[in-house]
């Protein structure tokens, strides 16, 4: 998918949500677990009720990885039904691979031959080798982890080299590799006050930026102080919306939940994309 593409599906649907389809085994409805396949069968609920509203989706692959064969055919399964289904919608394999290059190679044929994912996150601390084989495809994407939500993320991704934080180097030394038509880059909601400093470092490109709902982050500050003229955001939430309803009526309540985050981001486009 190109970067125009997705900047239409963020225009028709007045909309930059990502649904996270993290879906751990233990949490699936009691409903769906008399089906053949309860993963997929959730997640084809959740994708139905939710498209309208969504430009992306990203299933963390730990999610899938953990139910050993049966995980992987669950996360195949729902990839081809996005794709056959929703082929405009932008597919995310939240892998955080990123390996010495004959690796990284293998990681890249997994997810963008195997699987028909647009992108795939990617840690950037082996460097330029471990990064460059997922930017040989055409049209596909290498979502770099820049400035992650969690709290470990002061452990490293803040300290001072050359007096600047490890997460700017990363920014600008990785600007090297790739452009805003095939990089993008994760940086966290509960972070949403250090947009402002990484915009003065990649103005025009895409941030897939999770922490938002389950997590705390502000989808107004995200939107405030990360949102270019081309919206440049996709923003994630999982828990929130995938697991709102526990009862027979879960992909409804999924989708009303996404139907709501859906029209406050129409609202925030409106505020700050034309300022931008």
């Amino acid at each position: 998918m190109t970067k125009q593409e997705l900047i239409a599906q963020i225009n028709k649907k007045q909309s930059f949500l990502c649904v996270g389809l993290d879906s751990e085994p233990a949490k699936l409805p009691k409903c769906v677990l008399g089906e053949e396949d309860p993963v997929f069968a959730f997640n084809k609920a959740i994708i139905d009720a939710t498209a309208p509203y969504t430009v992306a989706y990203k299933p963390n692959i730990a999610f899938y990885e953990c139910s050993g064969l049966q995980g992987w055919k669950s996360l195949e399964k729902t990839v081809n039904y996005l794709h056959t289904h929703y082929p405009d919608v932008f597919l995310i394999a939240d892998a955080k691979r990123g390996d010495i290059g004959n690796t990284s190679k293998m990681y890249a044929q997994a997810f963008f031959e195997n699987l028909p994912f647009h992108s795939v996150t990617v840690a950037p601390y082996m460097g330029e080798d471990s990064v460059t084989p997922f930017l040989t495809y055409p049209q596909k994407w290498v979502i770099l982890l820049a400035l992650t939500s969690n709290k470990g993320a002061f452990d490293f991704q803040t300290l001072l080299s050359e007096g600047k934080e490890l997460y700017k180097h990363v920014l600008e030394t990785s600007q090297q590799w790739g452009t805003d038509e095939t990089m993008m880059y994760v940086v966290g909601a509960t972070k949403a006050a250090m947009l402002q400093e990484i915009r003065a470092i990649i103005p025009h490109h895409f941030l897939l930026v999770p922490g938002v709902g389950a997590q705390g982050g502000s989808l107004h500050e995200v939107a405030q102080y990360g949102m270019n003229a081309d919206c440049g955001l996709l923003v994630n939430s999982s828990r929130a919306i995938i697991f709102a309803d526990s009862s027979e009526n879960f992909a409804k309540t999924a989708g009303e939940q996404a139907q709501q985050v859906q029209r406050e981001m129409a609202e925030l486009l409106l505020k700050y994309r034309g300022t931008r």
